[in-house]
C-alpha cells in the first residue's frame, strides 16, 4: 500500500482526539475561510454521517469553527473556538442531518461576510486530509494540499486557454485542473492546483481577463492576505 505522505501513517500535529474529526475539520474550516476571503460574520454548519453522530464527543464542531478562525490543528485555542468566534463577532449555527452523505465525514458550510455568501461542502478523508467536493452548487474535487485557485467565469470558448496562458507566461506548472459549469454558456468554475506558490500578480492578471468574475486563492501554507 502506498501512502500519500507521512501524515497518512502517524497523523498530523494536532489537539486530539481524532485526525479525521479534529485536524481534518480544522483544515476544512481554513479552506472555506480562504474561499470566502476572510473571517465569516455568520457560519451555518451542517454535519452528515459520522460527523453528525459524533461531532460533540470528538469536538468536530470546535475544530471546524477553529479553522474558520484560521487556527492551526495544534492550537490550544481549539477547545474555546465557540467562545472565540463569539468574541470575534462570528455567529455560528450547527445542525446535524440524517441524510446519507457520499463520505461519512462530511460537512456543508454556508458562510456570509458582508454581501458575499459561499457554500462549501467537504469531507475529512483521514490523516488530517480533506477533499472539497462542492462550492456554490458547482461539483468540484480538490484537496487544498497545494496552492489552489478557484476561478469563477462565464462559459465561453477561449476562457480556459486565456487563463492557462497566464501561467505559461509566468513559467508556472498546473498540476491538476477541473472545470464544472451550471449550464452551456452560463456560469462556470475552474479549479487549478499549482505545483508551487501563486503570486498575487497572477491572480490580478486572471481577474482582468474577459468574463472572469472572481478568483479565490487557497494556500493553507501561506499567511492569509
Amino acid at each position: 500500500m502506498r501512502f500519500k505522505d507521512v501524515f497518512s501513517i502517524i497523523g498530523p500535529s494536532m489537539i486530539g482526539p481524532s485526525s479525521s474529526h479534529t485536524a481534518g475539520a480544522v483544515r476544512l474550516g481554513r479552506a472555506a475561510r480562504r474561499i470566502l476571503g476572510g473571517m465569516p460574520e455568520r457560519a451555518d454548519i451542517v454535519f452528515y454521517g459520522s460527523f453528525a453522530s459524533t461531532y460533540r464527543g470528538h469536538g468536530t464542531d470546535l475544530a471546524l469553527v477553529a479553522g474558520l478562525l484560521d487556527l492551526q490543528a495544534d492550537d490550544a485555542g481549539i477547545k474555546d473556538a465557540l467562545e472565540l468566534a463569539e468574541e470575534a463577532g462570528m455567529s455560528v449555527n450547527i445542525t446535524a442531518s440524517a441524510l446519507r452523505p457520499a463520505h461519512p465525514n462530511t460537512a456543508q458550510i454556508r458562510l456570509r461576510r458582508g454581501e458575499r455568501e459561499d457554500t462549501v461542502t467537504g469531507c475529512s478523508i483521514g490523516g488530517g486530509n480533506i477533499e472539497v467536493i462542492g462550492v456554490n452548487r458547482f461539483d468540484v474535487k480538490f484537496t487544498a494540499s497545494y496552492p489552489t485557485l478557484l476561478i469563477f467565469h462565464g462559459d465561453r470558448p477561449g476562457v480556459i486557454a486565456e487563463v492557462t496562458d497566464v501561467f505559461r507566461q509566468a513559467g508556472a506548472n498546473i498540476g491538476y485542473m477541473e472545470v464544472d459549469r451550471k449550464s452551456r454558456s452560463g456560469d462556470a468554475l475552474t479549479v487549478l492546483e499549482m505545483d508551487g506558490p501563486i503570486s498575487g500578480l497572477w491572480t490580478e492578471r486572471i481577474l482582468r481577463l474577459p468574463d472572469v468574475r472572481r478568483v479565490c486563492l487557497i494556500d493553507l501554507a501561506a499567511k492569509e492576505e
